[in-house]
């Protein structure tokens, strides 16, 4: 995923309301960004980080600039724009990167399934085999103190009640004979490998544990990132 214009680079002030983040440009004016990404977002809001931020053609926008990316003391790059996951997703499924979801005829996302009004991300199908439904999430979270593990990520960062409804549709396809898969995009460059966050949400711990039993398969991409582009790339390890 290209950013065409590249993106441009400010200083954060503060996070706040959830949608909203002030920052300094490079010339010592403040403007207001987007912030998409309804998280904790532990770790990737430290108030005189760098980030940067896209801008949007769309007039009707109140705040036309999205931040992006950030910086963390150690270096660390994030993209803490939560949106891209899925876009990064079918990117990597249909350049070919993501080499487990191969072979399918077509590719559709948004897709209504389940018996909890859900939606799947991606849903991949072929006349010769079962579909796969594919549920994306993005994981921002390093915690090494945690287990003492160098490069530790985590999903999620907060409860989430939402994955865990989830993680009960996604086990349900697979009992159904369907495949089901739970992606993981790793939007941190400090992420060499991810677990749940049982310290954080015990019950998606649990539930994950019951999903991966039942046969949902987890996988875990990682991304690089940089102002001019975003590209999912390689492989990481999944400890549950």
């Amino acid at each position: 995923m290209k950013f065409s214009p590249s993106l441009q680079r400010a200083t954060l002030i503060q996070r706040y309301k959830r949608f909203l983040a002030d920052v300094t440009l490079p010339d010592g004016s403040e403007r207001t960004i987007h912030c998409a990404n309804t998280g904790a977002m532990t770790g990737c809001a430290t108030p005189g980080n760098p980030v940067w931020y896209s801008t949007s053609d769309n007039p009707k926008r109140k705040y036309p600039n999205s931040w992006e990316l950030t910086q963390t003391a150690q270096q660390h790059r994030i993209c803490i724009n939560t949106a891209r996951a899925n876009a990064l997703a079918v990117e990597a499924i249909e350049n070919g990167t993501i080499k487990e979801l191969q072979g399918y005829e077509r590719l559709q996302t948004e897709q209504k399934y389940g018996c909890e009004n859900s939606r799947i991300d991606i849903l991949l199908s072929a006349q010769s085999k079962p579909n796969c439904y594919i549920e994306v999430k993005s994981v921002t979270l390093l915690d090494e103190a945690q287990n003492q593990q160098k490069g530790q990520g985590y999903f999620p960062d907060a409860v989430t009640t939402r994955g865990q409804k989830h993680l009960r549709e996604l086990t349900e396809m697979a009992q159904s004979g369907s495949r089901a898969v739970l992606l993981f995009t790793v939007l941190h460059s400090g992420i060499e490998k991810v677990s749940p966050a049982h310290h954080i949400d015990a019950d998606y711990s649990q539930l994950l544990k019951t999903a991966i039993e039942n046969g949902v398969e987890v996988l875990c991409y990682k991304a690089t990132l940089n102002e001019d582009e975003i590209a999912l790339v390689e492989p990481l390890n999944f400890r549950c």
